[in-house]
């Protein structure tokens, strides 16, 4: 059995449990489940990548709550807890005292101005380009940084469901 099959046949708590981790926005995940059975990895894909894409904003506040601060450590034993470690360990490995410092401060900045965490993509990116993309994206005004944070949010959740596909 293919991993696609293995997933169409997950029962719906395992599944429910598998796509929160993915991201912790019910809607979501509820969305993929109701479309089961995918015919391939590529069909789950992008039916994951389309319900992330139409996400309401209260579904993407809850997707971030799940989100550490860049530079934060996420707690926890948890599928999303090791994934956020993972996502940003070449980051933390790779920045110096003065730049964490500045990430500090970036993030702060951000919340202060737009009420949540600062959310990226973090995979393969140092904590410098992390820094830099913190600062640019300080310059957006509120409606420019919901289409970002919702589709960095979105490359995180098919990133991780890649993850769930590859370890079924």
């Amino acid at each position: 059995m293919d991993a696609v099959e293995v997933f169409n046949a997950l029962p719906d708590a395992r599944l429910e449990a598998d796509l929160l981790a993915c991201l912790a926005a019910p809607a979501w995940g509820a969305t993929i489940a109701a479309k089961r059975p995918y015919p391939s990895r590529a069909d789950l894909l992008a039916a994951a990548d389309a319900a992330a894409r139409e996400l309401s904003w209260a579904d993407v506040l809850a997707g971030l709550s799940a989100h550490p601060r860049i530079g934060e450590r996420a707690a926890g034993d948890s599928p999303e807890a090791a994934w956020s470690r993972r996502e940003q360990s070449a980051a933390a490995q790779s920045a110096d005292e003065a730049t964490k410092a500045a990430l500090i401060e970036a993030n702060r900045a951000y919340e202060g101005k737009f009420g949540h965490v600062f959310l990226i993509f973090a995979t393969g990116r140092t904590q410098e380009e992390i820094l830099a993309a913190a600062r640019e994206r300080l310059t957006n005004d509120e409606a420019t940084e919901r289409v970002v944070v919702t589709d960095q949010l979105r490359q995180i959740a098919l990133l991780r469901l890649e993850r769930v596909l590859d370890a079924l």
